[in-house]
Formats: C-alpha cells, structure tokens, sequence
C-alpha cells in the first residue's frame, strides 16, 4: 500500500483516497492527473472496496487508456485487459456487441469512421436526387451528428423551414439506409447505447449495480449525449449513485466548436451533489514565470471553478517578447532563434512553434525549408499538402500546362460538376487511342460525356484567357473563384480553415512574387512543389514541432513559442462576437502557455499579410494581462505609437491607399468613443469615403464613414 502512495503530494493522496462519493478533482496542466486516476484505481483494488470488474474507466483518446492500463499493470499483480478501461466510443461499441440484438443491430455491425460516413451521405444524397449544393453532404454529415450528439434522432427534430425539414428528411432516410446495412457511425455508437440502456430497464440497472466505480478523464471535453451517459450508468437520481470520480480542468477547455460543454463540470459538482472538490495545483512542469503567466491571463475569465497553479521548481527564465515588423520577420526570427538553440545542444523535437490558424503555418513552413531545418507538422499536413491548396494548384496547373493528366483528374470533378467515373473512363480509352492527353481528347468525346467535359475545358480556358495580364497573386483569387472551390468549402460547417489556407495561398504568391527573380505561374508552381516534397521530418528524425494551440493540448515541451499575438487573430476576430468566446479563446492562449517546461517566447507582428493583403494589428491584450515582471521584451516596448503600427513601405495596401483626409493606412488614430486603433484599409471616395480600423479590444475591426468619424491622429 505503501508503494502506491508514496510520492503522491498532499492533495493528490486526498484524490486518491477519498472515501466512495462523487468527486470532482480540479487537475491543472501539469498536476499528475493520470497518475492519480491510476492510482486511485489501484488503491481501490488493492484495499478491496472494488473488483477489477466494478470499476469503469472512461478516457478521450486510446493512447490514454492503454496508457491506463499499462500503469495499472505495472502497480498490481492483475491483467487489466479484460476491464472497462476505454473511450466512450470504444466502450459503447463493447456494450452493443455484448446486447446487439436488444440494440436492434446485427451481430456483426460495422462501425463507418468519418471518411465512410461522408460516402455513405453523398450515396444517398446521390439516390434522392437531392441537390448536392443546396445540400452539402459535408454540411449534411455535421447536422445529423450534431443531432445525435444532442439525443435527437429525425423524428424529433424541429423544423423550422423548408431547409431544415429538407435535412431532416435526409437525416430520416440515412437511418433507414444504415440499420438496412447494419451499420453504425460514431455518434450513433454512444446514442444507440443511451437508448439501448434508457429503454432496457433489466439491462440498465444490471450495469448500475456492476459499475459502482466511475472514473473520468477530460471531463471538460464531455458533451451533452456523453454526460447523460455517464448519468445513466451511475444511477444518477436513485438511492445510491455510483461513485463518480470525474477529473478536469475547465481552464483547459477548448473543444466547444466539437460540442464539448464545460458547463458539465458545474452541473456535475451540483446535481450529483459533490462534497469533494480537490483542485491539484502543484504543476511538474512549468518553471514559476510561466505559471504566474498562465495564472495572470486566465484570472480574466469569470465562469472558471478557480484554482492557481504553483511549482517547486522556481522561477526560471523570463518570458521573452519579440514585436516583428511583419510576419515574414517574425518567422525568420523564430528561425534564427531556433538555430541558436540547437547550436547550444537543443533537441528539435524538444521546439514547438505554435499558433491560433493552420494557415499561419505557411510562412513558418517557408523559412524552415529556406534554412533547411527538418520539421513536422504535428496533428495535420503541411501547407503545400492540404487538400484545398493541391486542389487550387491543381487548376493553376491546368493553366500552365493543359496536358497535365494528375491535375485534370485531380479537378475535373472537383467542385462536383455531374462528370462520372464512366465519363472519366470513356476519355482515358479515347486518349490512348489519340496518343493525347486527356484535356487534348475532349474535343473528340462525344455524347453527353463529351458534352459535360467540354464544359470543363471551356472553364479552363475562360479562366486562362481572363487572368492573361493579371499579377500572380490576381491569377490566384480569380481562380479561386472561378473555380468554385471558395463556394464550395464556403458551404461547409468547418470549411472556416480551409478559405483561411486558400487565401494564405494568396500571400504566399504575393511573397514568392517579391523575393523571386522569375515570378510567374510557372516558377512558383516549382517553388511550391519544392517546399512540399523538402524537409518534412521522417518518423523518428529529431525535428522542429509545428502545430495549432488545438492540437498542442496534452503536450509539453522544452521550448514553445507561441506566435500571432495580435488582436484579430488571437483573440481570433471570430470569436470575440460570439457568447462565451474570448473566454475560450483566453483557455487556448492558457493551454499554450502551458506547454512550455523551460522557455516561453511569445511573438507578433505589426503587419501581417492576409488574403493577400497587408494587415495591420494591435498587440493582443493577453499579452497585457501577463504581468510585465514576468516579460523581457527583446525589442522595444516604448516606441511611440505611430512608428510601431504603422510599415512606411506596405506590400499591398499602400499602393491602394486612398485620400483620408490626412491620415494614412497603417496609421494610429483616437476615436472619441472606441478610442485608439489602426486603420486598416479604406474604400470610396469624397463624402462616400469609409476606413476600417482595428480598435482591439471589445470593438474590435469597425468600418466608420470617415466624414462623420472625427478622427484623430494619435
């Protein structure tokens, strides 16, 4: 016994050895959380108040519950192998196996993953002859899992309008589809599972009496479907609930956009009626200043259960501040640091470089491969790779050189565009008997799959001949409309990111044009093949980390620099307008912070090029939320405003500037009611002028009517 609980602090031995009750343990970054869930499942064991069979622990990710079960072995002579240690997907799936027939499945059900799931749709969408861009499948595929995840099956959906009903009929008729094929999503695998226990009475308090002992990790990450589960097997509103160990930290929640409600953590601690909440806030790997960093910015937020993070480590070094002219200075800073500290014997894989967008990547991406240092891209693909980028390059291709057979097939039905594998096959035959490309071969098509093809050829050519004079950067953006490729991910429910990738795509051509000495189509297609075939790290390679704040969550490293702080991109413009969203925001920038076990620096840039277009910021105001104790700025912090805003030699925007009364893009101005920001860009002319500034803050980007905007220098 004694083994087990040696070297646990103080309030991890209190989690560990609570009495059985339900419990909330408050786990900051850092704290130990998966060794006190594992102990506490050894301790309950090995004290006898539970059998291996008694207890059910729930992770959020396999690699966790193996990691479970791993410890577990190595502390008790048992074989966790047969326990109920898993996802909630992977124990819903164990528990429809065990009870198919009751579940109304076939023995042998299939699971769809999210790629099989979309097919299936686009199948049926396909069958009912329903009109693919009113409804998107992608789209599609988002509302019936949100539905589910919400409880919902079709028929108790509202619809409010056609749209909706429209959807709610395919929704309908997919369920028919799947139970005909005995098959099974992710969400259905936890819903099917709620209903098969909500309506089996026998079966479901069978499990209530078996599972005395829940456990669950990330339970900030849970969502609605997921928390009535849990409430389900403990016999949540019965005489003796199950002890529910639920371990969390609502600081680190940032997975509302996945349906993840932390409001569960509150409604957990009142409805089960917690006595014992236990925050563990001893962190093991941060030094001192980057916790007191992390402490400082999420104090800001006002719906938090509160805890403060501390170390025994001491205070290390200072968090280290670096203000950039542009982007492509800050990338090439973070790189000339990154050097430095490999040449004083850092590992790569012990860097990370992290930021708010994927499409911030881009920039970084070029400097590592211009200086030749291996990187990855953790949890997602490099710039150059990502779908939407090879598709818009594909259709740049096609423009360059018709005859590329890899970027018609890649494009020609990409958006969709009615041309079927038939049509495609049919063209490939005639091809060899031309001895011809397939783009040359259309022309001797005929029917309705010549027809269909033909239209696509005259795309491209219609394309060609209006972006004959253009600059790179106009090519691109006609292309990218013209293609329908910004309609298409326009349509989609997360295609967020992937217009933000389409229009970095712009900025890359706007950089490739000013640094490169042949800057047409045809070099930056070479240059952009380049950069995606070079440097990509292999397995194991020691390697620089890139990646979003999202996919940095449960990592830590040796050194982290957190890049974009400025208003606008993180806090990203998008979630300031939106309830509770600078408080998740503020979680985000916290999960960042505390990555970092030995150094911190955080960047921004004065002006970044977005879209194409030169943007001008403001510093992000969590960087004023860190105390200045706490920051060594390796530029100055005091300069006078209008040398720190504004570029006197903007990219794109200056050559658009227009008469503002004086006043100039990039400039700080004092407005007397939203007070000071940066003018951004400007449109019309005379009493029709208007300027957009960046105020930051709760006003954020504001188009005002420069006549009536009594602006003035600041």
């Amino acid at each position: 016994m004694s083994a087990l609980l040696d070297n646990l602090n103080p309030e991890q031995l209190a989690a560990v050895t609570l009495p059985p009750q339900p419990a909330l343990i408050l786990a900051g970054a850092g704290s130990g959380k998966t060794r006190v869930l594992t102990t506490r499942i050894a301790w309950l064991i090995s004290t006898g108040q539970a059998s291996q069979a008694s207890i059910l622990a729930v992770t959020f990710t396999n690699k966790a519950a193996k990691e479970m079960s791993a410890r577990l072995a190595a502390m008790l002579p048992i074989n966790p192998r047969g326990m109920w240690i898993g996802t909630f997907h992977g124990l819903c799936n164990r528990l429809l196996r065990a009870h198919s027939r009751d579940a109304g499945l076939p023995e042998t059900f299939q699971i769809l993953d999210t790629a099989d799931q979309l097919a299936a749709i686009k199948r049926l969408v396909k069958a009912l002859n329903v009109d693919d861009e009113k409804y998107p499948p992608r789209e599609l595929q988002h509302f019936i899992n949100a539905n589910k995840e919400a409880g919902l099956r079709a028929a108790e959906v509202e619809a409010w309008d056609e749209w909706t009903r429209k959807r709610v009929e395919i929704y309908a008729e997919y369920e028919r589809q799947c139970q005909k094929e005995g098959v099974v999503d992710f969400a259905e695998l936890l819903l099917r599972a709620f209903e098969l226990l909500s309506r089996n009475e026998p079966l479901r308090l069978h499990y209530q009496s078996r599972f005395r002992h829940i456990l669950v990790d990330e339970f900030q990450d849970t969502n609605h479907l997921q928390y009535e589960w849990l409430k389900l097997l403990a016999a949540y509103g019965g005489a003796a609930p199950a002890a529910v160990f639920a371990v969390g930290d609502d600081d680190q929640s940032i997975y509302a956009f996945r349906g993840a409600d932390v409001g569960n953590m509150r409604d957990f601690e009142r409805q089960f009626a917690v006595k014992s909440v236990i925050r563990l806030e001893q962190n093991y790997r941060s030094h001192g200043n980057i916790l007191d960093a992390a402490n400082a910015i999420i104090a800001n937020n006002s719906k938090r259960l509160g805890k403060n993070l501390w170390t025994e480590a001491g205070a290390g070094e200072p968090i280290r501040l670096f203000e950039a002219p542009t982007d492509i200075d800050e990338a090439r800073w973070i790189v000339e640091e990154t050097q430095a500290l490999i040449r004083d014997g850092a590992a790569r894989s012990d860097i990370a470089v992290l930021y708010r967008s994927n499409a911030q990547s881009r920039v970084l991406e070029h400097q590592l491969f211009s200086t030749g240092i291996p990187y990855r891209v953790y949890g997602g693909l490099r710039f150059f790779e990502r779908q939407e980028i090879k598709h818009a390059l594909a259709y740049l291709r096609l423009l360059a050189n018709p005859d590329d057979d890899t970027a018609f097939l890649r494009v020609v039905n990409f958006p969709t565009r009615g041309i079927g594998a038939r049509s495609i096959e049919a063209l490939a035959d005639s091809a060899r008997t031309y001895n011809a490309s397939l783009y040359a071969t259309v022309p001797h098509l005929a029917g309705r799959p010549g027809a269909s093809l033909a239209l696509f050829v005259r795309l491209i050519e219609d394309m060609r001949q209006a972006t004959r004079d253009l600059p790179l950067p106009e090519v691109i953006d006609h292309v990218l409309d013209a293609s329908g490729l910004r309609t298409h991910y326009r349509a989609e429910r997360e295609g967020e990111e992937r217009l933000s990738n389409l229009d970095e795509l712009l900025s890359a051509a706007a950089n490739f044009v000013a640094e490169a000495e042949e800057p047409g189509l045809a070099g930056f297609l070479a240059h952009a093949s380049l950069e995606a075939g070079e440097h990509q790290a292999d397995a194991g390679q020691d390697a620089v980390q890139l990646m979003s704040i999202h996919a940095a969550k449960g990592l830590e490293f040796d050194v982290v620099f957190l890049s974009g702080l400025e208003e606008g991109l993180c806090p990203h413009e998008n979630a300031i307008s939106e309830p509770d969203g600078l408080e998740e925001e503020r979680r985000l920038i916290y999960v960042a912070v505390t990555r970092a076990r030995k150094r911190l620096y955080l960047s921004l840039a004065q002006s970044r090029m977005l879209h194409g277009q030169t943007r001008y910021s403001m510093k992000s105001r969590f960087i004023d939320e860190i105390p200045a104790g706490l920051i060594k700025w390796l530029t100055p912090a005091a300069r006078p405003a209008a040398e720190r805003y504004f570029d006197p030699a903007p990219r794109k925007a200056q050559s658009q500037a227009k008469d503002l009364g004086g006043l100039r893009i990039g400039q700080l101005v004092s407005h007397p009611k939203f007070g000071q920001g940066v003018i951004v860009s400007a449109e019309g002319a005379g009493s029709d002028a208007r300027i957009q500034i960046n105020f930051g803050g709760v006003h954020g980007m504001k188009w005002l009517v420069l006549s009536l905007a009594k602006l003035t220098p600041a």
